[in-house]
């Protein structure tokens, strides 16, 4: 297997030891020497990222973490970021929720998300800004996730304010695997994975199907296709890899319910009030990364094309607008993205230490038709709103690595990005053109002069995009009103300070304190299902994250994260920020000898929210409980079996607050409205690898 991704400023031919040189290409550091590499060689399946990572809130899950997680569906991989919830409010097929230092990132919204360099968050998405849809990932293909918190990394530039993930395909695989699961609820996934010797390099193919009901009364019909070929020469830091991904899926939508209907019997926690409610999505893409590692100097240039395409029908308010049709509506969205990032590093040794220096470009292309229509039961009464969307962007940043000596290095950077937004909207009134850019420094300073610990100090600034049609509108397409534009691009700025151990063998031990200031909130109108432009914001927070292997077959997981969010200046209804996380936390245990059996147990607590901007209305805390055994029945055959919510509580997935109106009620009612977390289920998956 090729080593998952190069490590561009090593001097290569100083790197002696095959095993070190892989660990640093699995790692992906700017910056590395025997010293480092003593730190970073420690007993456990997690990497330590002391001398590696700029921050205390960066860091790296390997492979191996990853395939011992339970995740109920693809996008909760990315809880394996300390500190993020993953829930869901729908239908399987829709995209997740995201829970990140202090904020409801709703589907996505800054929570840069990318898989092999192709961005995954959906510009000016015709229900939400920044929408992330991870329903496309294969977890067997995953070789590496890296993530970053905070605004301080010159690379990242739009969602990237609260943290960024970024998940890496593997372009060999050891072994073919083949796989057939079961459970409740009536799921089935069934897979089949292998690499196979091609021409001068190596042809990946992984195909996945899968079906899931959920626990609902109207049964979700979740059915998933998705398919991976990939052709790659070379290793991951001298070579190149072509990509093509294809996957589809449609699904009957679970929305939030009220509560007020539960309490007083009208209907049952896992009923829905609309049940034609629902939708359908494709994602297909053609992309290719090429990469040249030098003695001093290594490139990158990846390049990418997405066609993605929703038709999503919800229903939150019931019959509150029209108490005849109901008040389903439909967000149709199809795009074609384009995309091209490069960059070049030239590394150099000094006196006392060495330096590198990178510059990128990265160009983003989205030509985007989307809408708003009135809908019963999946069937169009009247538009509200139609546009043809054409976006782009170009960014440009500069960022230099220097280890001063032994304890001290520094990374400095900056990044340009200018946008245009082109919109063509039914209303004339609505069509234009905008304009904006940003210029974004970042600092960090790390110090270092003890062999189990760092200190960090990062500064920096980044910023999200609005929705393209916010920044032309002028009149409200559904009141006739008029409207206000919005900023195109909205500045965030962050400060945090941290420090990272491994003062005790087997523990590595990480915790940063920040702060984040928006100039203006994204905020998720629940009865409107589409984010809105709000007040500035401010947020401090703590994160405390902690792995610990007593054992050879033992680690634990422990991470705790807090967070305040308000808004900044005076608010008549409120400075609280409705959905913003305050507390969560995930305790993992992992028993692993090598031997036949192995086991892991994780509980994780979703602390409440406030759900309105007085606080006066809140949601209560959720906690699951999942656990994973695995029994090796020999070499090439095991069975691993998969608990959910082995507790069997009765909580919320996610809360709302806001009007709505059941059939037979005179006017609305605001009330809180939930979706459930899915009750006590039981998975069997039987693997055979080839």
């Amino acid at each position: 297997m090729a080593p998952p991704k190069p490590c561009c400023s090593i001097k290569t031919t100083s790197i002696k030891s095959p095993l070190k040189y892989a660990l640093l290409l699995a790692l992906g550091s700017a910056q590395a020497d025997d010293q480092i590499l003593q730190r970073v060689l420690v007993d456990g399946s997690r990497t330590n990222q002391l001398g590696v990572a700029d921050a205390a809130s960066a860091g790296t899950v390997t492979q191996e973490e990853l395939a011992a997680r339970t995740v109920y569906r693809p996008g909760e991989m990315l809880e394996a970021v300390p500190g993020l919830v993953v829930s869901q409010h729908s239908g399987e097929g829709k995209a997740n929720q995201f829970y990140l230092r202090g904020f409801n990132l709703d589907h996505g919204t800054d929570l840069r998300t990318t898989v092999d360099g192709m961005p995954v968050n959906q510009r000016s998405h015709a229900h939400g800004q920044g929408w992330t849809d991870l329903n496309f990932l294969i977890p067997e293909l995953a070789v590496r996730l890296d993530y970053k918190k905070g605004p301080y990394s010159a690379e990242e530039g739009d969602f990237a304010s609260a943290g960024t993930a970024s998940v890496v395909y593997a372009n060999r695989l050891l072994q073919g695997v083949a796989s057939v699961s079961a459970g409740q609820n009536g799921y089935g996934r069934a897979l089949v994975a292998n690499s196979v010797d091609a021409g001068n390099g190596s042809l990946l193919y992984a195909v996945e199907a899968m079906h899931n009901d959920g626990p609902f009364t109207r049964p979700d019909d979740y059915q998933k296709l998705n398919a991976v070929l990939r052709y790659s020469e070379g290793y991951a830091n001298n070579g190149f890899n072509v990509s093509l991904m294809v996957y589809k899926a449609d699904w009957n939508s679970t929305d939030q319910i009220p509560l007020r209907a539960v309490q007083d019997g009208q209907i049952g926690r896992n009923d829905t009030i609309d049940n034609t409610d629902g939708g359908k999505a494709h994602r297909y893409s053609l992309s290719g990364t090429w990469r040249r590692t030098a003695e001093d100097s290594a490139s990158r240039v990846n390049a990418y094309i997405i066609a993605n395409q929703l038709d999503l029908w919800s229903n939150f308010t019931y019959f509150m607008e029209d108490p005849v049709h109901g008040d389903q509506f439909a967000q149709p969205d199809k795009r074609v993205t384009s995309g091209l990032n490069a960059s070049h590093s030239w590394h150099h040794h000094t006196g006392t230490g060495n330096s590198e220096t990178t510059v990128g470009v990265q160009l983003q292309n989205d030509n985007i038709f989307n809408g708003l229509y009135n809908t019963q039961a999946r069937k169009t009464l009247s538009v509200t709103r139609q546009d043809h969307i054409v976006e782009s962007s170009a960014g440009l940043f500069l960022e230099n690595n220097t280890r001063w000596d032994d304890a001290f290095r520094t990374v400095v950077g900056a990044r340009f990005d200018s946008y245009r937004f082109n919109v063509q909207s039914d209303l004339a009134a609505n069509s234009g053109k905008a304009y904006d850019h940003l210029v974004s420094p970042s600092l960090s300073l790390i110090y270092g002069p003890w062999r189990t610990a760092e200190v960090y100090a990062n500064f920096g600034s980044g910023f999200h995009s609005n929705d393209a049609r916010g920044t032309t509108i002028t009149i409200d397409p559904k009141t006739g009103l008029a409207a206000d534009k919005v900023t195109p691009l909205v500045r965030s700025r962050g400060m945090e300070l941290g420090a990272r151990s491994s003062w005790l063998p087997g523990l590595q031990t990480s915790l940063s304190v920040y702060r984040l200031d928006f100039d203006s909130e994204l905020v998720y109108i629940g009865d409107a299902g589409a984010t809105e432009a709000g007040p500035p914001s401010r947020r401090y927070g703590v994160e405390f994250s902690n792995y610990y292997k007593p054992l050879k077959w033992l680690s634990v997981d422990l991470d705790l994260a807090y967070a305040r969010a308000r808004s900044r200046g005076y608010q008549e209804v409120g400075s609280y920020i409705p959905g913003a996380i305050e507390g969560t936390g995930q305790l993992a245990l992992t028993a692993d000898d090598g031997g036949p059996y192995s086991a892991s147990l994780k509980l994780r607590y979703f602390g409440p929210r406030p759900l309105i901007e007085d606080n006066s209305v809140r949601s209560r805390s959720s906690m699951t409980l999942n656990g994973r055994f695995g029994w090796k029945i020999r070499k090439d055959l095991a069975l691993e079996l998969e608990a959910f919510n082995i507790t069997n509580r009765r909580d919320s997935a996610i809360d709302y607050y806001y009007e709505s109106q059941l059939k037979g009620e005179v006017a609305a009612v605001a009330d809180i409205h939930f979706h459930p977390i899915e009750s006590r289920s039981l998975r069997a998956t039987l693997v055979k690898n080839f």
